[in-house]
């Protein structure tokens, strides 16, 4: 693999393919948690969650303060809120309701549709 971007792009996504991390990063969208508040929302053991925080809080997408003997995380909403806004416009444009994602064929279908006006996709 190229060093770089290309390096630094695997190593982003990496840590973002895994549905426990991305979980843990929805549960702190509405408020910093300690491992033991972000476990108990999610029903997922605390050591589960403790492991998968670590490469979190390691490439920013988390913070963490101390607050007494707990840990309380944050997450990074300078960068995660404009990722989970593109996530959502993604989703709302290629990815139909049913979950499946478009075929080729469904995407020509599409930008003909948005071409001729019969499609509108708005992004905010």
């Amino acid at each position: 693999m190229k060093r770089g971007l290309s390096e630094r792009c695997y190593t982003f996504f990496k840590v973002l393919a895994n549905p426990t991390r991305l979980a843990i990063l929805e549960a702190l969208r509405t408020e910093p948690r300690s491992v033991t508040a972000i476990a108990k929302t999610l029903k997922q053991e605390q050591s589960m969650i403790s492991h998968n925080l670590e490469p979190l809080e390691k490439c920013g997408f988390v913070f963490s303060e101390r607050k007494e003997k707990q840990r309380i995380y944050s997450l990074n909403k300078e960068t995660a809120e404009p990722l989970f806004k593109l996530f959502d416009y993604h989703a709302q444009k290629y990815c139909p309701p049913r979950g499946t994602c478009l075929t080729e064929k469904g995407l020509r279908q599409m930008r003909k549709k948005e071409a001729s006006g019969q499609l509108l996709v708005t992004h905010e």
